[in-house]
């Protein structure tokens, strides 16, 4: 039994360092402006200077290894995410925006994978149903969050969780995709700041509506 574990853990282990050195290989060859429907499995195997056989023990085609750096991509930006809470020691409007400044920092440092992977999402339904899917995700956390500041009495009842959780998710996940993908970063803060703003004042500190008699 010990043996075994030994096995599928130094398996597990090459397999992490594989797709590690795939990603590295894979955005250099992106910023140097090939895209990823142009990116062959050889050309990929070459790079990462393993052989096209080696490929395929790991991966079954392009769109698996998309989807397994994909995922990677979503659980560090989620683990941002979700670290952060309204009344927590980084909380309040200057800790979402230094949260959303995290966000932003992590995606352009990933900007060619995430170029590539709305690329193939465009025409690879298993590649967008994985990315709406782990979007869900941090939907779900957001709904817990804002339905704990309203059973806490900081965010107003009339709030509904899950509509404003997801128009905060897709909206907040557009605007930073649009400023990785089109500017130099340059106003990641004060974009980050704006972005804490609206949700924290429109949001998580709403004032209540007034009652109509």
């Amino acid at each position: 039994m010990a043996s075994t574990t030994r096995r599928r853990s130094s398996a597990a282990d090459r397999r992490a360092a594989l797709e590690k050195r795939i990603l590295s290989v894979i955005e250099e060859c992106l910023r140097g402006g090939v895209t990823y429907t142009e990116l062959s499995v050889e050309q990929i195997a070459q790079a990462a200077g393993i052989s096209r056989s080696t490929f395929y023990l790991y991966f079954r085609d392009k769109v698996d290894v998309l989807l397994r750096l994909s995922g990677s991509l979503k659980t560090e930006s989620y683990a941002i995410a979700a670290a952060w809470r309204p009344t927590g020691p980084d909380g309040g409007v200057d800790g979402l925006a230094r949260t959303y400044e995290l966000t932003l920092r992590h995606y352009r440092e990933h900007a060619a994978l995430l170029a590539a992977i709305n690329e193939v999402a465009a025409y690879d339904p298993l590649v967008r149903e994985a990315w709406t899917a782990d979007q869900d995700r941090f939907i779900d956390n957001l709904v817990t969050v804002l339905k704990e500041e309203q059973r806490a009495g900081r965010t107003p009842a009339d709030i509904d969780p899950e509509l404003a959780a997801k128009v905060m998710i897709q909206g907040g996940g557009q605007v930073i995709a649009q400023q990785v993908s089109n500017s130099d970063g340059s106003d990641d803060t004060v974009v980050a700041r704006e972005l804490a703003r609206g949700y924290w004042y429109g949001v998580y500190r709403r004032p209540g509506s007034p009652t109509v008699d």
